[in-house]
């Protein structure tokens, strides 16, 4: 029986609730993560065996420290949750769009891996898993390797990613003599609420999933600072 507990943030729907719930089918006890605690409720349930509610909206630091408090030992923490606010160019795109969008995907991010680093560090095996894009990947957004459209669009949202993605090197630097596995994942278009574009995807958000699992499971020997597509073909940077 697996005894180790995962926190997954914006785990109420989307990608983040079918992460909570394929961890939760491994044997793990996890904390679902969620704004609004009845839906945080209802995805627990919804989840079953092993998924508990956990109020935690990345953006309130008071909350996230109240949440941290309830935990004592983590194992495992998938940084989810993720806005996308604006999908203009940054030469149209308000500047209060850029800010409510890092203060989910980058802000929220330290501030929530930050809190609750004291109970990683009480886990023999502890394992940060942070969901980014590939629309966050500079050498995917410019020249010869190029997979979007070279237009600067969704600028806030893929600079946002962009930034998660060097956190996610420093964590790893940081936290290696530790034993901490600390990698991004890319997770592909998925049918989520994202926006219209993902909305009418037709891309499995457990596949998606499934790539933060493996990531979220890694052995010992498993790789840190990385960055992974959802089948774990190494990303470009």
């Amino acid at each position: 029986m697996n005894t180790s507990t995962a926190l997954v943030t914006g785990a109420n729907k989307g990608i983040g609730k079918e992460i909570a719930r394929q961890l939760a089918a491994a044997g793990l006890t996890v904390l679902v993560g969620a704004r609004d605690a009845e839906r945080g409720r209802q995805a627990a349930e919804e989840i079953g065996s092993g998924a508990r509610p956990l109020v935690l909206d990345v953006t309130d630091e008071a909350a996230i420290e109240q949440a941290a408090a309830q935990v004592g030992q983590l194992d495992i923490l998938v940084n989810n949750a993720g806005v996308m606010v604006g999908d203009g160019t940054p030469g149209v795109t308000a500047v209060h769009s850029f800010r409510q969008t890092y203060e989910t995907n980058v802000f929220g991010v330290v501030a929530v891996t930050n809190a609750f680093l004291p109970a990683l560090r009480r886990s023999p095996a502890p394992r940060i898993v942070n969901v980014s894009s590939g629309t966050g990947s500079l050498a995917w957004s410019i020249g010869p390797d190029a997979r979007f459209p070279q237009t600067g669009g969704a600028a806030a949202y893929r600079s946002s990613k962009t930034a998660l993605n060097a956190l996610t090197v420093f964590y790893a630097l940081e936290l290696a003599g530790e034993g901490f596995k600390v990698n991004a994942l890319a997770p592909g278009l998925r049918r989520t609420g994202l926006n219209a574009r993902a909305a009418a995807s037709d891309g499995d958000p457990a596949e998606g999933a499934a790539g933060a699992v493996r990531l979220a499971l890694l052995p010992d020997d498993g790789p840190t600072g990385g960055f992974f597509s959802w089948d774990g073909t190494p990303m470009p940077w």
